[in-house]
């Protein structure tokens, strides 16, 4: 049987090349939040090629890291 891994924030913006620490991330979040509703997190414009190809891969293969990228999705929504 296979485990599923758990990803916190942290590991999710290291894994996209971003700072990690908590300042940074909640500095990223007030940045760019709120997202408008209509826009999928991926098709934001502040993500670079590669980091939206990983996001997008990650929610259509409900990988992994799905679920910590839905996490980052709703706090980008909500602020």
């Amino acid at each position: 049987m296979m485990e599923a891994h758990v990803h916190g924030f942290s590991q999710l913006f290291a894994q996209l090349g971003l700072p990690s620490d908590k300042a940074a991330i909640d500095a990223f979040i007030a940045t760019h939040a709120p997202l408008p509703p209509a826009l999928k997190l991926a098709d934001a414009p502040f993500w670079t090629p590669a980091q939206a190809a990983f996001l997008k891969a990650e929610i259509a293969e409900d990988a992994d890291w799905s679920a910590v990228v839905d996490s980052l999705d709703a706090r980008l929504r909500h602020g």
